[in-house]
């Protein structure tokens, strides 16, 4: 995930919890510690955005995960590229396979995190992991995962949301 301050220095974040809350409009929920650099800067602006590494981004996934923006400019420390996004004051992570840009929504409070809400306002997927009919290929794409505190990847297709209905 990534912020950027009023003074307009880039941060990156890993986030552990994440999940589509609407598909008209497109919304994206995300978890953020309360403590977190990086909720107050998605404060300070009113946007972020959602970029999802691959399996071969691990490394600098843990890194985003383990230091701080308020001491770190992570984009260097992971040599990542600073994309500016098209919609939002935001930059996204353009080596990321599928990013998304969002303007917010809603934050709401739980315990030592917030429920951050945002609309997805643009995505940017790279082409190389759309099939043929132009539809994103999730083994192309090999998306790296975050479960219960280890790193995964897709194994093979099981099948399709709602196959058992008739």
């Amino acid at each position: 995930m990534t912020t950027i301050g009023a003074e307009g220095r880039p941060n990156i974040i890993t986030i552990g919890a994440s999940s589509i809350c609407s598909s008209n409009p497109p919304i994206v929920g995300v978890a953020i510690g309360r403590a977190q650099y990086s909720l107050e800067l998605i404060k300070e602006t009113g946007d972020f955005g959602v970029n999802l590494p691959s399996a071969d981004q691990m490394k600098q996934t843990d890194i985003c995960g383990t230091r701080s923006g308020q001491t770190v400019d992570k984009f260097s420390a992971c040599g990542f590229t600073v994309q500016p996004g098209s919609q939002i004051r935001t930059p996204l992570i353009e080596e990321c396979p599928v990013s998304m840009e969002c303007e917010l929504v809603q934050s709401v409070p739980l315990g030592n995190h917030e429920w951050v809400m945002g609309k997805i306002v643009a995505v940017h997927v790279d082409e190389e992991i759309l099939d043929e009919a132009g539809n994103l290929d999730s083994g192309k794409a090999q998306p790296l995962l975050g479960v219960w505190g280890e790193y995964w990847t897709l194994g093979e297709k099981l099948g399709d949301w709602h196959y058992t209905r008739s």
